[in-house]
Order: C-alpha cells, then structure tokens, then sequence
C-alpha cells in the first residue's frame, strides 16, 4: 500500500511534469514501481480532459475508471485514488469484464492482455466520451486516445487528439504540448 505522503508526492510530481514539461524517470523515483508512475498519470490525465456535461448522471456523479483485461496496478490505483476528487466529482475504480457495458465508464484503461480485442473493445466506446488508455504501444494508433509509454525508464505519452474529440472529450492545450500527436492508422 502507499503511504499518504508517498501518494502525495508521487501525484504532486506528476502534476509537476504534465504542468512543467518535466520528464519523470523511474530510476528518480526510488522505490516507485511502472505502475504506481503510470497509475499516478492515469489519475493526472483525468484533470487535464473535459467530458460534456450529458456524460454525467448529476454535478457530483464521479468519474469512473474501469480497468479491462488483467489489472497491471493491482491496489496501487484504488489507494492512489481513495479519497480523490477532481473538481467536486469523486474517482470510483471498477475492474470490468470484456462482456460488460465499457461505455458506463468515463476513462477506460484497457490492459495488455486485451491486445488482440483492442479493435473490439474500442468499437464498443467508439464515439462515447470514454477516454481510452493502454500502455500497449501502438495504442494510439489503433484507434485509442492515450498511449502511456516506458522508453528508457522515462513515461511518455501519445495522444490521438482527433479520436478524443470524436468522442467529445477535450484533452487540455497543456498536456497535448507535452506529448506525441499520433493519427490512426
């Protein structure tokens, strides 16, 4: 489990990076595994995207992250998250099965063992405002939103801003800067 300040720090340091331009390196942040660095973004990406007000129940309804296939964060995410808002909204974290009704979600990471169902799955949100995730490369270009990449222990991120705005979401002018712009293939 991660320890408040721990949490803290690693989301503070986050922020600080999609706001800054900093490159977080794994190697930096000592005794920090891939998954709670990319689980930390995943939470971050959230306050830089905008959903259409019809994509909520009410005001205060949260923001739900699903997570389909085999869940790389296991409960680093929920601890990251507990107690989390953005804005007035809550996070809830569902683990969702492939049969299941993706859209209900608002962002949706869908996780390496789904490779051969991308097509699929994405067809199941396809024009929804669920923003999609993986950290498969080559994501974006599959037709997923954002891609969250470990090259040379650093994360990074691609963004395929035209399947976001098909969906309607609005991904924020800041984070676009600091990632690669990819197009569907």
């Amino acid at each position: 489990m991660i320890h408040i300040n721990r949490r803290k720090w690693l989301l503070g340091l986050v922020c600080l990076w999609l706001t800054g331009g900093w490159a977080v390196a794994a190697e930096s942040l000592a005794g920090v595994g891939e998954y709670q660095v990319k689980a930390a973004f995943l939470y971050n990406l959230i306050k830089f995207t905008d959903w259409p007000a019809n994509s909520f129940t009410s005001s205060e309804a949260p923001i739900v992250i699903g997570i389909v296939g085999e869940d790389p964060f296991g409960q680093t995410i929920d601890d990251l998250v507990r107690g989390e808002t953005v804005g007035v909204r809550p996070l809830v974290i569902r683990r969702l099965k492939t049969d299941e009704e993706l859209s209900s979600c608002h962002v949706l990471f869908i996780s390496k063992s789904q490779k051969d169902r991308f097509t699929q799955i994405l067809n199941q949100v396809k024009q929804r405002p669920v923003l999609t995730v993986s950290d498969t490369p080559g994501f974006a270009e599959q037709g997923g939103m954002v891609t969250l990449l470990l090259t040379s222990k650093t994360v990074k991120l691609e963004i395929n801003q035209a399947v976001a705005e098909d969906a309607g979401l609005r991904i924020s002018a800041k984070l676009l800067k600091l990632a690669r712009l990819v197009k569907t293939k």
